[in-house]
């Protein structure tokens, strides 16, 4: 194998390795646990909102970066065409 391959396969599997994702009852874990260090108690009504309110944002960024996507992928293609007309 090339060194030059080597220098393109590490970072790739390095970068491969960070795409975790997360089961929704860690994602649920984690949410309670940032509502917990803002101060709210677990199984209250404001632990509940704070909860809602993360799970909202989240879906909010989801549909942002979507549309953001979707804005790249779908410009508006501008096709020219030169005419050059010289005087006889």
């Amino acid at each position: 194998m090339r060194p030059h391959s080597l220098l393109l396969i590490v970072p790739l599997c390095a970068l491969l390795a960070g795409c975790q994702t997360m089961t929704p009852e860690e994602r649920r874990a984690a949410d309670e646990t940032t509502c917990a260090s803002y101060g709210f108690k677990r199984g209250t009504d404001a632990m509940a909102r704070c909860m809602l309110d993360i799970e909202l944002d989240r879906r909010a960024e989801g549909r942002s970066m979507q549309s953001r996507a979707d804005a790249m992928m779908w410009r508006p293609m501008v096709v020219e065409r030169r005419v050059i007309v010289e005087r006889r």
